[in-house]
């Protein structure tokens, strides 16, 4: 059995990326992986399909406690996945509910955390969830807020923005790896080829540059407009794939807007550069 590697992060904030980034880099291929088949290297925990060996019920009836009984069993199948290192998507916070952690320490040996400016976050997350801006900036704060539970999606605790990157974040760990999605965006050989170095291996360059060109999100938006993208909701108002730029909510949000979200999470952006210095 392996052990899990979490890509972790608050939704819209670059998992997709990172996996899509992860996928061709070891497949190092000649043609960019298709966006439809990300799970053919990175596993998700939510997938109603992984709890059905435990309770045959339609995941819509399970109840909070229900799904954290099951949550480590699941955790542990996923283990077989492969012998050494198993990629796992997470939007959950690093955090216990029901008196169970939502993260296995048991069966994890790291993650790669991404954090991202919650202003970008919210101009991308309300088009993906079909939600007013406004909406989006509640949710955001909320410090219960969680997704799914569905027969296709067990449910997922964020927590808050802020929250949620402190759970991840609040203590230094050699085995978490926290990137921003800023850096992705402005100098991707060094942020991506810190996640190859942070797994144990020298990338080489045409390897990396590879990697990163056919995880671009030019790349993957052409790929969703020709075949769509499973992962994209029903009810979202856009693509999945936006332009990818940083600060692209300064053309979006409103004055009012922008200072809800910088009263709402001030400490955790200034912490990470958001408030009192460029992104």
């Amino acid at each position: 059995m392996g052990q899990l590697i979490w890509i972790a992060s608050y939704p819209k904030s670059g998992n997709t990326w990172v996996r899509a980034f992860l996928h061709n880099y070891i497949r190092n291929a000649d043609a960019p992986c298709d966006i439809n088949r990300l799970t053919d290297l990175t596993a998700a925990d939510v997938n109603a399909e992984r709890y059905a060996r435990y309770d045959q019920r339609p995941a819509s009836q399970f109840s909070v406690p229900d799904v954290q009984r099951m949550r480590p069993l699941v955790h542990r199948d996923l283990t077989t996945l492969d012998s050494t290192l198993v990629f796992v998507k997470t939007h959950n916070a690093r955090l216990a509910v029901a008196g169970v952690p939502l993260i296995t320490p048991a069966v994890t040996a790291g993650a790669i955390c991404i954090v991202r400016d919650p202003r970008d976050i919210v101009v991308s997350y309300s088009r993906h969830m079909g939600l007013s801006i406004d909406d989006t900036i509640a949710f955001m704060a909320h410090p219960q807020a969680a997704t799914g539970r569905s027969d296709e999606r067990v449910f997922e605790f964020l927590s808050s923005w802020s929250a949620h990157v402190q759970s991840w974040t609040s203590q230094p760990d050699p085995n978490v790896l926290v990137v921003r999605y800023e850096a992705m965006a402005s100098d991707p050989e060094a942020a991506f080829g810190a996640q190859i170095r942070w797994l144990g291996q020298e990338p080489p360059a045409n390897r990396l540059s590879r990697a990163i060109a056919f995880s671009s999100f030019e790349v993957m938006s052409a790929q969703e407009q020709a075949n769509g993208f499973r992962e994209r909701p029903a009810n979202a108002t856009g693509p999945f794939f936006g332009t990818g730029q940083a600060g692209h909510w300064r053309a979006v949000l409103s004055p009012a807007q922008q200072a809800r979200i910088e009263r709402d999470h001030g400490p955790m952006m200034q912490r990470f550069g958001y408030l009192g210095r460029a992104a």
